[in-house]
C-alpha cells in the first residue's frame, strides 16, 4: 500500500525538481511513496526528460500553465496515498522529513496538516508558521507584548518572524511548501478537493482555514528539515498576493473584522 503520494508542481525549474526528486529517493528508503509531477507546461526543458531521469514517476503534462493550487489537484485526483505530500519544486529534504511529519500526523487524530522545518541554502529558518489576520495578535504585537512576556512566549504566541522555530507547534496556517494531509479529509471539502480559485499565492492560507472550519488543527513539527530555495518556482508576487490577500479577506472576515485590520495596519 502507499503511504503518501508527493505531489511537485513543474514550472520551468528542471533542475530544482530533479534534485528534489533526488533527495527523496536518498533519504526516504524507509517509506512506502509515489511521486507524482504535475508539468504546467514548461518550455524550458521538455516534461519527457523527467521520464528519461526517473521512469518511475507519473507524469502530468497540462497544455497550458493552470497555476500551483489546481495543477496540485490534478496531482491529488490521480493520487494512491493514503496520505498526501504537496512539495514545492525548489526544495531539497535534509533528512526523512516526509517519514518524520507522517509519524507526527498519525498519532494525532485531530490534525490535518503537518509542515516541516524549512531552511534557506545557509541555514536560516524561513518563517512558515504563521497566524491569520487578527485584532488580538496585531494588538498584541503593537503593544509589545511580547517583549513582556518574553521572546519565548511571545514567540509562540505571535509566531511569523517572532518564533524561532525549533519546537513543534500549532499555527493558524502554514506554508504550501510542504503540507502534508490526509487524503480522505477531502472529503468534508466542496467539490472534494482543495481550494483553487486563486492561480497562485495565499492558497495555502485559505487551505488552512478550510481545514480549521473542519475542525482540524495545523501542526508544524521541527524534526524535519528542508532547504527551500525560496523565489525560484515563482515569479512576480506581490500584485497576485495583494490581490488574493483581498480576497481571503472578504471571503472569510466580517466587514466589521477586516477593516479594524486595515485600520490597525494603516496607522500603526
Amino acid at each position: 500500500m502507499i503511504q503518501v503520494s508527493i505531489i511537485i508542481v513543474n514550472y520551468n525549474t528542471f533542475q530544482l525538481t530533479c534534485n528534489c526528486i533526488e533527495s527523496i529517493k536518498l533519504l526516504e528508503n524507509e517509506l512506502n511513496y509515489e511521486i507524482i509531477l504535475v508539468d504546467n507546461n514548461s518550455s524550458e526543458v521538455s516534461p519527457i526528460e523527467f521520464k528519461k531521469k526517473f521512469p518511475e514517476i507519473l507524469l502530468i503534462e497540462n497544455s497550458i500553465n493552470v497555476g500551483f493550487a489546481r495543477g496540485n489537484n490534478l496531482g491529488i485526483a490521480q493520487a494512491k496515498g493514503k496520505y498526501i505530500l504537496l512539495l514545492n519544486s525548489d526544495t531539497v529534504l535534509l533528512n526523512n522529513a516526509i517519514s518524520l511529519a507522517l509519524n507526527f500526523i498519525e498519532k494525532e487524530n485531530d490534525v490535518g496538516v503537518v509542515s516541516v522545518r524549512l531552511e534557506y541554502p545557509d541555514g536560516t529558518v524561513q518563517h512558515n508558521c504563521q497566524r491569520f489576520p487578527s485584532i488580538k495578535y496585531k494588538l498584541f504585537e503593537l503593544l509589545r507584548l511580547q517583549k513582556f512576556f518574553g521572546k519565548r512566549i511571545g514567540g509562540n504566541v505571535l509566531l511569523g518572524s517572532f518564533f524561532d522555530h525549533n519546537l513543534a507547534v500549532y499555527p493558524d496556517w502554514v506554508w504550501g511548501t510542504f503540507f502534508l494531509f490526509k487524503k480522505d479529509s477531502l472529503q468534508l471539502f466542496p467539490e472534494q478537493k482543495l481550494a483553487d480559485n486563486f492561480f497562485m499565492y495565499v492558497e495555502d492560507m485559505q487551505w488552512c482555514m478550510e481545514f480549521r472550519k473542519q475542525g482540524y488543527k495545523i501542526a508544524f513539527d521541527p524534526r524535519g528539515v528542508v532547504v527551500h530555495y525560496m523565489g525560484k518556482s515563482g515569479g512576480s508576487k506581490s500584485k497576485l498576493i495583494e490581490a488574493n490577500s483581498k480576497l481571503f479577506m472578504n471571503n472569510y472576515y466580517s466587514p466589521l473584522h477586516r477593516n479594524c485590520i486595515y485600520f490597525l495596519d494603516k496607522f500603526f
